[in-house]
């Protein structure tokens, strides 16, 4: 369920598509970036999210934004 401070991990939109991408994390913590901001990993708090963002390989570029706005955008 959805809470006013859910967040989620974006990388800039690029690549062959041009399209922005979203973390999701599996059960082993590995990650894969997905298309579909509703099938993405949700982090308890923008400070949650931009924590994992961070602990990504500098060449991912990746940030949080909050789930609720990038869920309206995308739908």
């Amino acid at each position: 369920m959805s809470t006013p401070h859910d967040a989620i991990v974006t990388r800039p939109a690029g690549g062959t598509d041009g399209a922005a991408r979203y973390l999701r994390l599996d059960a082993d913590g590995r990650a894969s970036w997905i298309g579909d901001p509703a099938d993405a990993t949700a982090f308890v708090s923008m400070r949650e999210a931009a924590r994992a963002a961070f602990r990504l390989p500098a060449s991912e570029r990746a940030y949080g934004l909050p789930r609720s706005v990038e869920l309206k955008l995308s739908h």
